[in-house]
């Protein structure tokens, strides 16, 4: 481990926290808080700006998915979550809500970091497809508004559509602006001239 992990623990149980926080330190992480309140883990991941989040418990309540749903919109970390909830439905909402990790019978520190490891990967792998994704979607979107926009122009001044393509590239060129964003201003104007 070339730079240590800052770790944020979540626990139910504050004599079972100091345990884990021990095994970890020994492992070489750097525990950066201690949670024990659902609650209080959006404000103390904003704080604490941990590397990775572990969640010990019994069983994950509907309060700390809520919270790690929340977290990981707002606030996205890999999240490994330490549990002896067996359930299918609890693992699938668990992993729904976030968690890059879900791990059934205890925290054993020979298995820790190859855990943390592939939560962290896994997790930079997820936000890869979801910066992605967003490209795509703007794209997308621009291409709508690229499309709409030449209607206008076609329409306004008789052109062709290869011509009012021509016609919104050398503008936005002109103006120093993407095309997308030359499309939307076109749009605007239309709509307050309509």
């Amino acid at each position: 481990m070339a730079e240590k992990l800052r770790i944020m623990l979540v626990d139910d149980s504050e004599s079972r926290s100091l345990v884990v926080r021990l095994m970890l330190e020994n492992l070489g992480y750097v525990v950066v808080a201690e949670v024990f309140e659902p609650h209080r883990l959006y404000e103390a991941v904003r704080r604490h700006q941990p590397d990775v989040i572990i969640i010990d418990t019994e069983s994950p309540s509907r309060d700390t998915l809520e919270h790690v749903a929340m977290l990981s919109e707002r606030e996205p970390r890999p999240i490994v979550m330490f549990s002896a909830d067996r359930d299918q439905q609890t693992i699938r909402a668990a992993v729904r809500a976030g968690a890059s990790a879900y791990v059934v019978d205890g925290l054993a520190a020979e298995r820790v970091t190859p855990i943390i490891e592939a939560a962290i990967a896994r997790f930079e792998s997820f936000q890869e497809m979801r910066r992605e994704l967003v490209q795509v979607r703007t794209r997308l979107s621009e291409r709508k508004l690229i499309e709409r926009a030449k209607g206008v122009l076609m329409k306004a001044r008789g052109m062709s559509e290869e011509d009012a393509y021509a016609a919104l590239r050398s503008m936005a060129m002109e103006r120093s602006i993407g095309i997308g964003e030359l499309a939307r201003q076109v749009l605007s104007v239309s709509s307050l001239l309509a």
